[in-house]
């Protein structure tokens, strides 16, 4: 079952079960990228059962990206398949944990944990399907890879609000992580028999100087975030946003020191010269922390502000999931590849016309008329919008990424993603939160819509520093229109 299918000629050709790699990985991605969205709903629910407050609430949705930045070159020391079994089946435990915490406190830990073994599962996803698939297919496989993975994130509180609204077996919240064991084991018995086995390389160093620097950074920026707002903003708060700035500059030092010397440093070096590469990073922060901070700004309006139940509040997203479903169709299927950066560039134009169309269907609202379907409109089109770039922004990204990096890629574009939603959190959640200590909820939405414009304003502009296209699908990841057919369809 693990080795190669032989081709007609006798040479190795691709591995027969490649396709279910695929389908592994996304399966264990999407997993890991629900669980960040997927407890949005369960603000009421945990407020009554375990005492949250709304920076309690801020943490355990946006503390789980702050351990991502630890697993990033793990695979490439001891060996993808081994790294994505121990991540999925941590990723699995922690779930459990998660569903059984006793109080507040105990929540945030095993979020904290569950974000760790995260750390260990994500960065191997895109590591395992450039071990698996060559040439024109590896191009495919991108293709399907970053609109599949955005389109999770947006799914989770719709699938949170139906889990939590029909509280199976009384469980209420704690289904929202319980939903997680069935599926990793499932995925962790499948992988274990598909997935091929392929040595490490001992010979890299884990850079796990640089991993703390990363996440003590991440905590340094997100601490003040949540916190600030509650506490009026005192000086620590300002210094330490200052020491997370000090802190990102002296792991890029690091990084280039240990680089010079010989060493594997936690990101490639060269990925950062890529401009493609490095521009499209804070294009994926940018956009993430606006698209993950309204998602459940929009949930937390709908419950708190018009009492929906967590059913309805997941309803409440279904548009937003739909239309980034279509979007990321029509963007995928017609645009990407005809207008190259500029379905980038129209994409945010689309969310800003929905920001807009929103903001004057909240003002028209009132107590005793609203409805799902009054918002619905404003919200179809920003998801629209979003899926455009979803399904483009990945692809274009990842054409930059030489083979060889590919693994530092993909463990850099994942937690910058997370990092980037964990970030939005807590901006948006502290501005309308600042909102509803007045009661003044549609003024909160308000402001976390203008946050949200800015975002997008600033990741419209760095669009205009991409390239004009993505590489062609033959000349991607080290394959070439000129190489030999042998080579650009061997396994890799």
């Amino acid at each position: 079952m693990r080795n190669p299918t032989p081709t007609t000629d006798g040479t190795p050709g691709p591995y027969r079960w490649r396709w279910l790699i695929l389908v592994l990985v996304l399966v264990a991605e999407i997993m890991d990228l629900l669980d960040a969205s997927i407890v949005n709903v369960a603000g009421p629910e945990l407020e009554k059962s375990l005492g949250a407050s709304s920076v309690g609430l801020q943490w355990v949705i946006g503390g789980y990206a702050l351990t991502l930045g630890a697993g990033l070159v793990l695979g490439d020391r001891y060996g993808r398949r081994s790294m994505f079994l121990i991540g999925l089946s941590a990723f699995t435990v922690t779930s459990l944990l998660c569903a059984l915490a006793p109080d507040i406190t105990s929540l945030i830990v095993f979020r904290l944990l569950q974000g760790a073994a995260g750390a260990m599962l994500l960065p191997q996803g895109l590591g395992l399907l450039r071990e698996n698939f060559s040439g024109t297919e590896l191009t495919k496989v991108f293709g399907i890879f970053g609109p599949v993975l955005g389109l999770g994130g947006i799914i989770g509180p719709v699938l949170g609000g139906f889990l939590i609204e029909g509280d199976f077996f009384g469980l209420g919240w704690r289904s929202v992580f319980l939903v997680n064991l069935p599926i990793g084991i499932a995925a962790l018995v499948t992988a274990a028999r598909c997935v091929p086995k392929k040595a490490g390389d001992r010979t890299v160093s884990v850079d796990m100087g640089g991993a703390a620097l990363v996440a003590a950074s991440c905590a340094l920026l997100v601490l003040p975030l949540n916190q600030g707002q509650e506490d009026g903003w005192p000086l620590w708060t300002w210094l330490c946003m200052a020491a997370s700035a000090l802190g990102f500059a002296l792991f890029a030092l690091q990084q280039r020191r240990r680089s010079a010397a010989g060493r594997q440093p936690l990101v490639t070096p060269g990925l950062l010269r890529k401009p493609a590469f490095a521009v499209g990073l804070g294009g994926i922060a940018l956009f993430f922390a606006g698209l993950v901070g309204t998602q459940l700004v929009l949930t937390l309006y709908l419950q708190i502000g018009r009492h929906f139940t967590a059913g309805e509040a997941g309803l409440g997203n279904l548009p937003l999931a739909v239309g980034t479903a279509i979007g990321g169709a029509v963007s995928g299927a017609f645009l990407a590849d005809r207008i190259g950066r500029k379905v980038l560039q129209t994409g945010p134009l689309v969310q800003l016309a929905g920001a807009v169309l929103l903001w004057f269907e909240l003002d028209g609202l009132t107590a005793d008329s609203f409805s799902v379907a009054d918002i619905a409109p404003s919200i179809a089109v920003s998801g629209i919008g979003a899926g455009m770039v979803i399904a483009a922004l990945f692809s274009f990204v990842l054409a930059a990424v030489d083979g060889d990096e590919i693994g530092s890629a993909s463990g850099v574009l994942s937690a910058v993603q997370s990092i980037g939603g964990s970030i939005g959190v807590a901006v948006l959640g502290s501005v309308f939160f600042a909102g509803v200590r007045t009661g003044d909820f549609t003024g909160g939405f308000h402001r976390a819509l203008i946050v949200q414009a800015c975002l997008l304003t600033a990741f419209l502009a760095l669009t205009f520093l991409l390239p004009r296209q993505g590489r062609p699908d033959d000349e991607q990841h080290g394959v070439t229109a000129d190489a030999p057919e042998a080579t650009r369809h061997a396994p890799v």
